[in-house]
């Protein structure tokens, strides 16, 4: 049997495996398939529930929030200074956030790994270096580009805009195989057609042996004699899933990818960092910000794929534009007003465009022990990335507009629907922070990789420079912020880590 429930077993637990790996996500998976293949005895340990394919691909996106999403989708980053707070959605399920990704695929940019190379110490960051181990991911999640026809009607109408100012937009690569345009990618998708790590690399794993232990809160890395041994925690079989008995886990090799926000926790707890300071700091996110727009035609944006075209023209002022469009249901949330003035809007749900775009930001976070499971987070944005808000808000705005918009919605709180003519009138230079409507699904850095103890958490291979035999793979190493969606990123640089254990 591969998939065990802590939440059934009943009294302590304690397994002996050669490698033992917190965290199923992108990361997680990777690194449990390639030492399953090489025979290893591994053991997978997530704290969330275990949600087959044919189980959340029948959930309403409500139902899959409670059960798959990390407290339903509420994380949030707590703004300091003129700084938003930022929702940071990600998963707490067997496949962790990779089952709740656009399935959008992007190399690291070259750039990116040239200061990697020359401000991080990391000379072995190269394009050639790294290419092997994108194409081995790209084969295995099946990453394609989304075909023209899966364009949704609200991609389109941002894409002739665009092109009328002379900045067309690019298509996508996604992590899918059989896409019918369901436009729910971000709530699992109905098909399975999104090559998730649950459906991709979990099955090789537990093909070559692996256990995956669902319902497992790690809370330590146990060492002996200067080098890691196990981890300890407790099951969720308490009352109401609450933490109950005790569980230990013998592994001579232990691997980390519990994600930027509950790695550098476990860091913490086990004595690691210590001596470079940087555990749970350098935390960056992509802030991003939704663009919507009104149109006089039926648009029915939820009619295709959920994300198929991108607009990196202004990637040199820090702004990424991907294309996106949320379940109806979800969307018709987030429109703004109260009671009638709300319903009245919603009710245009089928004349809206949606369109997201990101900062690449120079990364303000810092992650805390909070009074509880949950860390204390804390993200102040860099002057620069401020500045940047409201040249995002004006170009996408002006791409709408240029593409027959009536009125735009920008994510101004409290501001409501706002025309050409009044664009050019507020001034968002001066928006507070506070006021700001910002979310984000890329948590990176907090366990940074680097070529220094004194400056990083992890070397070059992943391995904890305060802990041999402890590895960390998933977004918390990544040196910097990457300025596009990190997942492939990250399944890359798993692959790259775990088969340096092998």
């Amino acid at each position: 049997m591969s998939f065990h429930d802590g939440a059934a077993h009943v009294g302590p637990l304690t397994l002996d495996a050669d490698v033992v790996v917190v965290g199923s996500g992108a990361g997680g998976a990777v690194a449990a398939a390639v030492l399953a293949e090489a025979g290893q005895r591994v053991i997978v340990l997530e704290e969330g529930r275990h949600v087959p394919q044919a189980e959340y691909g029948k959930m309403t996106p409500s139902q899959q929030m409670r059960a798959m999403w990390r407290d339903a989708g509420l994380t949030f980053a707590v703004g300091v200074g003129d700084s938003p707070v930022i929702n940071v959605m990600m998963g707490k399920c067997v496949g962790g956030s990779s089952a709740l990704t656009g399935g959008v695929c992007f190399r690291t940019p070259g750039h990116v790994l040239k200061a990697w190379r020359e401000e991080r110490g990391l000379p072995m960051f190269t394009d050639a270096h790294l290419e092997p181990y994108f194409e081995e991911v790209e084969r295995v999640v099946h990453v394609e580009e989304v075909p023209a026809h899966l364009r949704s009607r609200s991609t389109a109408l941002f894409h002739e805009g665009a092109t009328r100012l002379g900045h067309p937009c690019k298509p996508i690569h996604r992590n899918t195989e059989g896409c019918e345009g369901h436009s729910k990618c971000n709530f699992g998708c109905p098909k399975g057609a999104k090559k998730s790590v649950d459906l991709s690399w979990l099955p090789r794993a537990t093909a070559k042996g692996a256990q995956v232990w669902s319902h497992c809160l790690v809370e330590r890395v146990t060492h002996h004699e200067g080098r890691a041994n196990g981890v300890v925690g407790r099951l969720l079989n308490g009352e109401g899933g609450s933490p109950g008995t005790s569980f230990t886990v013998h592994a001579p090799r232990v691997v980390l990818a519990a994600g930027a926000y509950h790695t550098p926790l476990l860091a913490m707890a086990s004595g690691i960092g210590r001596r470079s300071g940087q555990v749970g700091k350098n935390l960056t996110l992509h802030p991003a910000f939704r663009i919507m727009a009104r149109f006089d035609e039926q648009v029915a944006g939820w009619r295709g794929a959920l994300q198929s075209m991108f607009n990196d023209d202004w990637e040199h002022e820090g702004i990424v534009m991907t294309s996106m469009f949320l379940p109806p249901g979800v969307l018709a949330a987030t429109m703004p007003g109260i009671g009638a003035k709300h319903h009245e809007r919603a009710r245009q749900m089928g004349q809206l465009g949606v369109f997201g775009g990101m900062v690449h930001d120079e990364g303000g976070g810092v992650v805390r022990r909070g009074p509880g499971r949950e860390p204390f987070v804390t993200y102040e944005m860099h002057k620069k990335d401020k500045a940047t808000v409201p040249r995002l808000m004006r170009v996408m705005a002006d791409i709408w507009f240029a593409a027959g918009a009536k009125e735009v919605f920008l994510p101004v709180l409290g501001l409501g629907g706002v025309t050409a003519d009044r664009l050019k009138t507020l001034d968002l230079e001066h928006v507070k922070g506070r006021d700001l409507e910002c979310g984000s699904q890329h948590p990176l850095g907090t366990t940074r990789m680097g070529s220094s103890k004194e400056t990083s958490v992890v070397d070059p291979y992943g391995e904890c420079w305060d802990l041999p035999g402890c590895t960390i793979v998933d977004g918390s190493v990544v040196p910097t912020s990457l300025g596009v969606n990190p997942q492939l990123t990250i399944m890359t640089m798993a692959l790259r880590i775990a088969t340096h254990l092998t």
